[in-house]
């Protein structure tokens, strides 16, 4: 639970991290959303050695690795802001995303094998809320310490030594907070390493089953469906400040549209606590298609209204997103059986859409204002209707599946 609280802490801080550097280094939404992309690359380029490395060491010195890294992307921040350079705290966000990128590569099966496996899916979820209960409280941290005091603009006319010594001295209000995290971080790996003998060994797959998990509809369609999950959600989230801070929607200080971001965030906490007991009653492909359709149904009623109901819609948004993820997870790795590490592998590898999409959704907003730009996920939603209806059709139903516990075990 602690794992997950902590990745999902660091994760949900880039969306505080968005308006700061965008008013700091003058930079438009295009270049301000190269933030998610470099943090979400982190995914696709590690989550294939995280893999394997996990297979080497076991789970938990796998983690203890991955929350050290962590924790040196977070001490990087600190020569990023001393430079006042915008490529270093990009490298700095992609070190840190490599640690969170091996940390659920392992925190997600050993989640599931820490128990009973008939209850696998039942303590995946839970671990889950505790990494939504991180992103509601991560920007009421992030708009106490770091949105406080931004400015909208550096001041014009100033040379560019001044503007340099600008730039340094408003990065400076970065360094205490990720010190902090890098000192809790560091505690945690402390804990991590010392039950590193308590869990069990990390399962071998066999060779030659990648070609047979690229030919899964089910997984292939699933991971795609991830990709599009993330990207939107990210995309979303990483906007909401900005959004909230535009004249046509409240025209919010700063501050006080940082911490409205937690209410996205605290949505989504408590869907998923709903989503547990909905889940064991209803269909989850159908579950799921309802979700997306609300999702999509509100970032399009907020990109085509203005005022307190463009606010209240787009942050609604947080409430339907929340049993997504875990849901097209459970779905895409069903009936993959001794396969279904190598397949969640994939799925990791998917979450690359938090890097492509808010890259997509700068662009637009940059075009088309940041409202329209809200198009860009309501089609990343509307794939997910389509596979949640696959799902529940039973249209991928090939063999028999498998339960969850079952096949990560």
């Amino acid at each position: 639970m602690a794992l997950f609280f902590a990745f999902g802490f660091c994760t949900v801080l880039v969306d505080t991290l968005v308006p700061k550097l965008k008013a700091v280094f003058s930079l438009s939404y295009t270049e301000v959303m190269l933030t998610q992309f470099c943090y979400f690359l982190a995914y696709f380029l590690v989550s294939g050695p995280a893999g394997w490395l996990i297979t080497k060491v076991g789970y938990l010195r796998g983690v203890t690795i991955g929350v050290l890294v962590m924790a040196l992307g977070c001490l990087l921040f600190t020569p990023a802001a001393d430079a006042g350079s915008y490529p270093a705290f990009l490298g700095a966000l992609f070190i840190l995303a490599s640690g969170v990128t091996i940390v659920q590569v392992a925190a997600n099966p050993l989640a599931a094998t820490l128990g009973d496996p008939a209850k696998a899916h039942s303590r995946l979820t839970l671990a889950q809320a505790f990494n939504s209960v991180a992103t509601m409280v991560g920007p009421l941290f992030g708009a106490a310490l770091i949105l406080s005091h931004v400015r909208t603009a550096p001041p014009r006319g100033l040379s560019p030594a001044m503007l340099g010594a600008f730039r340094r001295a408003e990065a400076q209000s970065l360094q205490a907070p990720f010190l902090g995290i890098a000192a809790v971080l560091l505690l945690l790996a402390l804990v991590c390493w010392s039950l590193r003998k308590r869990t069990p060994p990390a399962p071998r797959t066999e060779g030659g089953s990648l070609g047979r998990l690229l030919r899964n509809r089910r997984l292939m369609l699933g991971a795609l469906s991830i990709f599009a999950y993330v990207g939107a959600e990210v995309a979303i989230g990483s906007a909401i400040a900005n959004y909230l801070m535009s004249p046509r929607v409240l025209g919010a200080a700063p501050q006080t549209a940082g911490s409205l971001v937690s209410v996205y965030w605290g949505l989504a906490m408590c869907g998923r606590f709903i989503g547990v007991l909905v889940l064991r009653k209803a269909p989850p492909g159908l579950v799921l298609a309802g979700c997306a359709s609300g999702a999509a149904l509100l970032a399009l009623t907020s990109a085509l209204t203005a005022g307190p109901v463009a606010a209240a819609a787009i942050l609604a948004v947080g409430l339907f997103n929340s049993i997504m993820f875990p849901t097209i997870f459970t779905l895409a790795l069903e009936g993959l059986e001794q396969e279904a590490a190598q397949g969640s592998g994939l799925i990791c590898q998917a979450i690359v859409g938090g890097a492509v999409v808010p890259l997509a959704f700068g662009f637009a907003a940059d075009h088309v204002g940041i409202n329209l730009a809200l198009f860009v996920p309501v089609a990343c939603y509307a794939w997910i209707i389509g596979y949640g209806i696959l799902a529940f059709t039973g249209a991928f139903a090939a063999r028999k599946p498998a339960r969850l516990g079952e096949a990560l075990v």
